[in-house]
């Protein structure tokens, strides 16, 4: 979409001819562009949910094995499927399909039905497959799922909606509620964070610490730090259903691949090889695990199987290498598929740990927009029916062993029809969680908070009912500091967060407005190709020798896997090529690609490396790319390495890169509804966007905007 008249070409109030000649009620063809996009980021990302994200979780849903009459039972996913609203079976009615009219008269909620496929075996073979209804579950309004999707703007009048629905919001019991957008850290990239209270955590440990955020494909999210200790060594802390747990560095890098000790130091100082300091910590680190008598792998599994399976709740005849290879899936690095790019990315964190414990790189401000994304409607959504599926085949596992004594002696379909009808449908969790807002969840889903996820969705007016969808809230918990630093307005946010838009009193500065150009990233992408790219563009693969020293080299990390080594002279090269493929749209590259070169400077400043991004739920918005002249869409990341212009005389040849495509391009919608805001004092506009979000004061607003006007034409 061409962002230069996407906004310029908003409807306008008819003129005179058109209303003499009967011209106000006749409905465009389409919808308007502009509107609809004000509930993007919530539509996208529950079709993406529902579509390749619902294929995803019960892909990753591991099988509910167990025994029961001296028989191993397996109960797992095949597939699963949600319909569009429809009328049960049994009535007579006109029309099958349900509409949201429907269900806010009779003050029901607009919901479909799932059907899963469950697949069952006795003793390793295959009984079949079942299908089975789960219940149903909320759907999205003016989603691909919901009956209105594709409709006229005449279509929509006639199902006794607005010609101009946006969507974007659930139907319970009638009432409209929305899913609010918190604010989450970034997914898959480790920040370096001081905390004083990590100090707390038990005898020699530091305030230094890396955390990092894993999100699988399917949104599923663990929190993961890595401790530095007053003795040199690091000390890996995971959560495993909410409890804590701590790990020695040298255990984990063991149990990952099959090197030898002196591989494992090799690249652990890969950058550091003249600092001996380092070096002795890393052979400690070792030592540490072979005081343990674990020298090969397979003794390590078997060391840390034995002490974690009693917390992990795996069938009696898991091996503890088998537990050890579950705890590692689950818990450590989850956003990664292989053993041996966990491995790479711990190393990584270990060499950034030990860098900013001894201050040659600086702190990352958890607060800023760089190291922040989007939890959107769609990911909760999904990353809380993984949740309710697998609860939903532990159900079933109860059911089998309380009423499974009146099963006859050989299993039958018929039988373990009527066992899984027994299991807990998702028709009510769903149901309160949006009726409530409150996450009723075991493992909480790696999130702060669990209350005040949904709002209701106000229609006091059009401005205060289009500022939710358009609302990114930090969170609950930030409400109740007493400090200040998570309200402050960052200088990074410019372009992606409104510095008007933001309320009086307790939430001012927690709950912002993204600006009206702002999107959320709904999409992903396969990093294969990317890979490829990067070999052929001289990035040297990450278990290969580059050309100069690795201190004189950058790592490539994608999407949080460490892919390579670049030398620093070849790098700005290589950021130059993949900026061209990303706006031409060539060699699979995603227009919706971070592309981020954190520079060496001498000092200590971010951590040096070539960071990419294709991860979805990033901000990202439209500038103008200079050299190429073309659109191009930046990141919260991004923003902070190229050098963006906002009018002409501001551009200076071989400094500036990128132009705004408009002046305004820093505030909301809401915001630029403010008439010649920049005569009016700051206090003046953020006062003007809550007034226009109350229906009377609105009224006000605009008889006062009459008058000056008249007053200033007169």
């Amino acid at each position: 979409m061409d962002y230069s008249t996407k906004w310029s070409n908003l409807p306008t109030a008819p003129s005179l001819k058109n209303l003499t000649q009967g011209g106000f009620g006749v409905l465009k063809e389409t919808q308007h562009g502009a509107i609809q996009d004000l509930t993007q980021a919530h539509v996208e990302s529950f079709d993406q949910a529902m579509t390749e994200g619902l294929s995803r979780v019960v892909q990753a849903i591991p099988p509910m094995e167990f025994m029961f009459r001296n028989d191993k039972i397996s109960l797992s996913f095949v597939d699963a499927a949600i319909y569009s609203p429809m009328v049960s079976k049994g009535n007579v009615c006109r029309e099958m399909k349900v509409f949201p009219a429907e269900c806010r008269g009779r003050r029901c909620s607009y919901r479909g039905k799932i059907v899963a496929d469950v697949s069952w075996s006795v003793n390793g073979v295959p009984k079949g497959i079942i299908k089975q209804p789960l219940g149903q579950i909320p759907i999205m309004v003016k989603s691909k799922l919901c009956n209105l999707y594709g409709m006229s703007p005449k279509e929509l009048v006639e199902h006794h909606e607005e010609a101009e629905e946006m969507g974007g919001y659930f139907i319970v019991n009638g009432i409209e509620k929305v899913i609010r957008m918190l604010v989450m850290p970034r997914r898959n990239y480790p920040i370096a964070m001081s905390r004083p209270k990590w100090k707390s955590r038990g005898q020699g440990y530091t305030q230094y610490g890396i955390s990092i955020r894993c999100v699988k494909e399917e949104h599923t999210a663990i929190n993961m730090n890595l401790h530095y200790l007053e003795n040199g060594t690091v000390m890996l802390n995971f959560i495993y259903q909410k409890e804590l747990f701590f790990l020695p560095i040298g255990f984990a890098l063991k149990a990952l691949v099959d090197f030898s000790d002196f591989q494992i130091y090799q690249e652990l100082i890969k950058g550091h090889e003249d600092n001996s300091f380092y070096k002795s910590c890393v052979s400690e680190m070792l030592r540490v695990v072979m005081e343990e008598g674990c020298i090969t792998r397979s003794k390590v599994l078997n060391y840390l199987g034995e002490r974690f399976r009693v917390k992990l709740n795996l069938p009696s005849w898991y091996t503890n290498q088998e537990c050890a290879h579950f705890l590692f899936s689950e818990c450590i690095c989850i956003h990664l598929k292989s053993d041996v790019e966990k491995f790479y990315l711990l190393c990584l964190m270990t060499r950034k740990l030990f860098t900013f414990a001894k201050q040659e790189c600086m702190e990352e401000n958890p607060d800023s927009i760089m190291c922040q994304e989007v939890l959107t409607p769609g990911q909760l959504y999904l990353m809380f029916m993984k949740e309710r599926l697998a609860h939903w085949l532990v159900t079933v596992k109860l059911s089998l062993e309380k009423r499974g004594s009146r099963l006859p002696a050989e299993y039958t379909t018929e039988h373990m029809m009527k066992i899984f009808g027994m299991g807990t449908d998702l028709t009510k969790a769903f149901e309160y969680m949006l009726a409530t807002g409150n996450l009723a969840s075991k493992t909480g889903l790696g999130m702060l908070q669990s209350t005040g996820l949904c709002v209701v969705a106000d229609k006091l007016n059009f401005i205060r009912y289009l500022s939710h969808f358009r609302c990114v809230h930090r969170g609950a918990a930030f409400a109740k500091m007493r400090t200040t630093s998570v309200r402050k307005l960052l200088p990074e946010s410019w372009g992606f967060l409104c510095p008007v838009h933001t309320p009086d009193g307790e939430p001012c500065g927690l709950m912002n407005h993204m600006t009206a150009s702002c999107e959320i990233v709904a999409q992903s992408a396969h990093t294969t190709p990317l890979q490829v790219l990067l070999c052929s563009l001289g990035v040297t693969p990450v278990d290969g020798c580059p050309g100069q020293a690795f201190s004189d080299c950058y790592p490539v990390v994608l999407d949080g896997a460490v892919v390579g080594w670049v030398e620093a002279d070849l790098a700005p090269v290589v950021v130059d090529s993949l900026r061209r493929f990303k706006v031409l749209k060539e060699r699979k590259v995603p227009p919706w690609t971070e592309i981020v070169l954190v520079p060496k400077t001498g000092k200590a400043s971010l951590y040096p490396g070539l960071y990419l991004f294709t991860t979805p739920c990033r901000m990202v918005r439209p500038v103008r790319n200079l050299a190429l002249g073309k659109e191009e869409l930046i990141g919260t990341f991004e923003q902070l390495y190229i050098n963006v212009g906002i009018l002409e005389d501001e551009i200076e040849a071989g400094v500036t890169s990128h132009q705004e495509l408009f002046p305004h391009t820093m505030l909301s919608v809401v915001a630029n509804f403010i008439p010649y805001s920049d005569h009016n004092q700051s206090p003046r506009n953020m006062y003007q966007c809550q007034m226009g979000k109350c229906y009377c004061c609105s009224l006000i607003s605009v008889r006062c905007f009459i008058i000056v006007m008249c007053f200033v034409s007169w």
